[in-house]
C-alpha cells in the first residue's frame, strides 16, 4: 500500500505543481507602464433593427488600437475603426463610416502566456441607413432608421476578450462586446474582433 501511494500520489500533484509554477510565472510578467498597438479585423453584428421582424445583419471594420497598462492589472485604450463591408437586410443598408472609442479595462493572467479582460467606455459613431423602394409596406418599419446611423453618435460600449502571446510580447487578441446601441431605432450593434497586439 506504502509503495502505491509513493508511486502515485507524486503522478497526483505534478499537474498542481505544474499550475502554480504557470501562475507564479505570469505574475512575474510586469506589464505596468508598458504601451500596446493593435489592428484587429471586426465584425459587426446589428441585431432588433425593425420594430417588426428584429432582424439581424452583418457588417465589417478594420481596427487600429493604442493603449497603455496603467498598472499589471488596468489598462486604458483608444480604438479607431472604418467600416469596409456595408450591412444589409432587404432593401436596408446600414453602413459605418468611422467611429472612435475610448476604454478603461481590467486585465487578468490565466496562465504564461494567456490573458482574459474586460472593458468599458464611450463611443462615438458615425454612420448612416439607406433605405430602398422606401413606399413598400414590408419596408415601413425601417423609415425611421432612414438617415444618420446611429440616431445618437455616442454610446457606451464594452469588451471582454482573451489574448495568448505567440512571441515575445506579441499576442493574437479575440474578443466581443456591444459597439452601440441605436436610441432612435433601438437596433444593438455587437462586435466580434480579432487581431495581433504588440507590448513594448
Amino acid at each position: 500500500m506504502n509503495k502505491v501511494l509513493r508511486q502515485a500520489l507524486p503522478a497526483a500533484l505534478l499537474p498542481i505543481a505544474l499550475l502554480g509554477a504557470d501562475l507564479t510565472s505570469a505574475e512575474e510578467k510586469a506589464r505596468e507602464d508598458m504601451h500596446y498597438v493593435g489592428v484587429y479585423a471586426t465584425a459587426l453584428n446589428h441585431r432588433s433593427i425593425g420594430e417588426i421582424s428584429n432582424d439581424s445583419a452583418w457588417g465589417q471594420t478594420g481596427t487600429l488600437v493604442v493603449g497603455g497598462h496603467i498598472t499589471d492589472l488596468f489598462h486604458a485604450e483608444v480604438r479607431a475603426g472604418g467600416g469596409y463591408k456595408d450591412a444589409k437586410t432587404g432593401d436596408l443598408t446600414l453602413s459605418i463610416d468611422y467611429f472612435a472609442s475610448w476604454y478603461l479595462g481590467l486585465h487578468y493572467p490565466v496562465t504564461s502566456y494567456a490573458n482574459v479582460y474586460a472593458q468599458a467606455g464611450f463611443s462615438h459613431i458615425s454612420g448612416d441607413a439607406e433605405l430602398a423602394n422606401a413606399d413598400a409596406d414590408e419596408n415601413r418599419q425601417f423609415r425611421d432608421i432612414e438617415g444618420d446611423f446611429p440616431d445618437s453618435s455616442f454610446s457606451i460600449s464594452w469588451l471582454a476578450g482573451v489574448d495568448f502571446e505567440v512571441i515575445d510580447n506579441g499576442y493574437l487578441v479575440f474578443e466581443g462586446g456591444r459597439l452601440f446601441k441605436d436610441t432612435g431605432s433601438g437596433a444593438n450593434t455587437f462586435q466580434f474582433s480579432g487581431g495581433v497586439r504588440y507590448e513594448f
